[in-house]
């Protein structure tokens, strides 16, 4: 896409560096398909920030890896918490590393503390549920996490 017709402003928000930013975050597999894996308007808002669950996914990514689809093995999704408005929670499948461990390499990939999730909120699932259309269901991985976290 090379713009907007006629709309020289909306092409200049729309275009980035030549391409077109579309607000999707993308895994490429080693033969160069691409899978949308989030949205980059994802975002918790923590203490009056807005913290973006896309950029502790990727940061999640670079410690876990992909799943053998090359999808990610782990979401975060907020969930509200009395203290702060909401809480980040990290929906995983089986990982090699704990949550000890993901906190601290969180925090080694340069993450503000608000942007890393408690070791209490790394919820295990068997597998990441997904839509009718097989993209990643988010309302679903919230549900899990509420329900997971509801004591806490």
């Amino acid at each position: 896409m090379k713009g907007y017709l006629g709309q020289p402003e909306a092409t200049a928000a729309a275009i980035r560096d030549g391409w077109y930013a579309t607000g999707d975050v993308v895994t490429i597999d080693a033969e160069g398909f691409i899978t949308i894996v989030g949205r980059e308007s994802r975002f918790a808002k923590i203490g009056g920030e807005m913290v973006p669950q896309g950029r502790i996914e990727e940061a999640l990514m670079e410690l876990t890896g992909p799943d053998e689809d090359g999808g990610p093995k782990a979401v975060v999704t907020a969930i509200p918490d009395p203290a702060k408005g909401e809480r980040l929670v990290v929906v995983h499948t089986a990982l090699a590393q704990s949550p000890h461990e993901l906190v601290r390499g969180l925090a080694k990939e340069g993450l503000p503390n608000l942007y890393i999730p408690s070791e209490d909120c790394f919820v295990q699932i068997d597998e990441l549920p997904t839509t009718g259309t097989g993209k990643l269901d988010l309302k679903g991985v919230r549900q899990i996490a509420a329900k997971a976290l509801a004591t806490k």
